[in-house]
């Protein structure tokens, strides 16, 4: 769970229930971690040296599983991104008991309290994470920025690279980071905006104490170093998706634009939250002006992320043309494989393809097997997310029984009417008989029940 931070353990218990609800692994099977323990102590071989780059990570600061590295540098009126990637593939061999498990899991699951790896510590905290306390083996991609944003993969390779630092989003200066740092993440902006994509990165909630002794949600502040360094990424997975799409081959990340009534519980939510968005304005061109550092449009930001038709995985068919709406362009996943199944395969995908080799048969087949179980994890993911939210909001307003809030119908279907308040980030079903979308109403906290991770409103009048 990367949406809800828990300083003051409120959420423990709850959070107890939501792990055995969902069935959240606890620990790895003995056979997992004696394999990856054994794993853990290879001994490199096939690697190229790549220790003199001076890569270091960024991550926030509690973070130990590093997947990714990199290096900036000039190339005339280019930039060259060096991003080095975990090479899980080095410590996991197909159909070992590592492997198997990684299929079982498919991606880490994340919640306030802790996290459930997708692999054993001993790999994903240890050997295959890019720390900065000696050689780590890597896949090393080399993206060519151009002027205008258009990144190009122009190498990769299997490579021993050094971490110079660990930098955290909360602590690190523009002088740790390469000079290049900001002017690459200002070049992939400028594509973004060219091709019309929208990506759209609410900041994180966490539970504070307010000063009455209660409990509120509120936005952590998002740190510019965030967005720069989720360009880095974002430009290594798109050429890699250009690369695979045009060798026919490839597992990519598709996702369709909201659809019109999602857009119209948008507008809604906007209105309640009193954001003015213009008529003639498009989702597209809206959602890109808003400001994380505002609460209210923080919490619109996490409607639209939620307002999608939900992104899915697809293997290259021919005749189709995978597309992300939020990105505008075919997309993969290659660039967290200590934390997603699929990224595993892809890079060994792109590894071959620039090797002038065949892609293996294991990772063709694996492409065709992948769909469901990313879908599953994503699943599972998606309603551990919920729940803790619906758990965070339940402990927020337990003890406000009895007050008053002014909310905004959002929309209306055979469930009855959901509202957005207008004041806090909290979207939840009321029982409003004739209200259309749009109507404002004034309502009453009924119940807030951390325990059933519920709360409840009455109406109690419309808000001319």
């Amino acid at each position: 769970m990367k949406a809800v931070f828990d300083p003051d353990r409120v959420l423990a218990g709850g959070l107890a229930a939501i792990r055995d609800q969902f069935h959240v692994p606890h620990a790895f099977p003995p056979d997992v971690i004696a394999a990856a323990e054994a794993a853990a102590s290879r001994t490199p071989a096939g690697h190229v040296d790549r220790t003199g780059l001076p890569l270091v990570t960024l991550d926030p600061a509690s973070s130990t599983d590093l997947d990714q590295a990199f290096a900036i540098e000039a190339s005339g009126g280019d930039l060259l991104l060096r991003y080095a990637i975990a090479d899980v593939a080095w410590f996991v061999d197909d159909d070992d008991p590592i492997d198997r498990e990684a299929w079982r899991r498919g991606a880490t699951l994340y919640l306030p309290d802790g996290k459930a790896g997708l692999y054993p510590p001993v790999l994903s905290e240890g050997a295959a994470s890019l720390l900065p306390d000696g050689p780590r083996p890597a896949v090393l991609f080399t993206v060519r920025v151009a002027p205008d944003g258009e990144a190009r993969l122009e190498a990769a390779e299997r490579a021993l690279v050094r971490s110079r630092a660990k930098l955290a989003y909360e602590t690190a200066g523009d002088a740790d980071l390469p000079p290049q740092f900001a002017e690459l993440a200002r070049r992939i902006a400028l594509a973004e905006a060219r091709r019309g994509a929208a990506r759209v990165d609410p900041p994180e909630q966490e539970v504070v104490r307010r000063p009455d002794g209660g409990y509120a949600l509120a936005f952590r502040a998002r740190h510019a170093s965030e967005a720069r360094n989720a360009a880095l990424s974002l430009a290594t997975n798109l050429a890699i998706a250009e690369l695979l799409q045009a060798h026919h081959t490839g597992l990519f990340r598709v996702m369709a634009e909201p659809d019109a009534p999602a857009i119209s519980r948008l507008r809604n939510t906007a209105r309640a939250l009193g954001i003015a968005w213009p008529e003639a304005q498009s989702l597209v061109a809206f959602r890109t002006g808003l400001d994380p550092a505002d609460p209210h449009q923080a919490a619109l930001m996490l409607a639209i992320r939620r307002a999608g038709q939900g992104a899915s995985y697809a293997p290259w068919r021919a005749g189709t043309s995978p597309w992300h709406a939020a990105v505008a362009a075919p997309y993969v996943h290659a660039t967290a494989p200590l934390r997603r199944l699929a990224d595993r395969y892809v890079i060994r995908a792109a590894l071959a393809v620039m090797a002038g080799q065949p892609v293996p048969p294991v990772v063709g087949q694996a492409f065709e097997r992948l769909p469901k179980v990313m879908g599953r994890a994503d699943a599972v993911s998606g309603q551990i997310d919920r729940a803790v939210v619906d758990l965070a909001e339940a402990v927020m307003l337990a003890g406000r029984e009895g007050e008053e809030f002014a909310a905004i119908v959002t929309d209306v279907d055979v469930r009855g009417a959901r509202m957005q308040l207008a004041d806090l980030p909290i979207v939840t079903r009321i029982d409003a008989p004739g209200a259309a979308p749009g109507t404002p109403l004034r309502v009453r906290l009924v119940d807030a029940d951390p325990a059933d991770r519920a709360v409840r409103f009455e109406a109690i009048g419309a808000v001319p």
